[in-house]
């Protein structure tokens, strides 16, 4: 089997293009920075930084919503290849596939972080009696089930 999970924070926007022919297809890339557990030796935080490649309808999610700093939640699979360099060396690559890309975290929390969202906070939302939490005037156009007019 062969399946990832990585979550981390992308480095830079990706890259996008579109492959050639009748049906053209979003191929993303963009590298993310992954906290290792524990610290360096040094005390310092230490991370990998994984290329994710992300094909299709992938592709166009990430280019339409991903963006520097933006955290992530990516699964796939390893991919691993090679090439021979302009000067006859052969290097050998490993990239992680995305088959899906989930936000991993709020886009007020992103934008505080340095995330690629630029939003104002909404007003705290408050517990009612009832257990249930109210929703604030104007914000419930944005909720998934909310129903127009109410």
């Amino acid at each position: 089997m062969n399946k990832v999970i990585l979550m981390g924070r992308l480095t830079r926007d990706p890259e996008v293009r579109y492959s050639q022919g009748e049906s053209s297809m979003a191929i993303a890339k963009y590298s993310l920075a992954v906290d290792r557990r524990g610290r360096s030796q040094e005390g310092d935080q230490t991370a990998d930084f994984i290329n994710i490649t992300a094909f299709g309808r992938a592709g166009e999610f990430a280019e339409k919503y991903l963006h520097k700093g933006t955290k992530v939640l990516v699964t796939g699979r390893i991919q691993t290849g090679s090439y021979t360099n302009k000067d006859g060396v052969k290097v050998y690559t490993t990239d992680v596939i995305a088959e899906d890309q989930e936000f991993a975290e709020s886009k007020n929390a992103s934008s505080s972080n340095g995330g690629g969202y630029q939003e104002a906070a909404a007003p705290a939302p408050v517990a009612a009696g009832d257990g249930f939490m109210n929703v604030p005037e104007g914000i419930d156009e944005d909720l998934p089930f909310a129903q127009p007019g109410r």
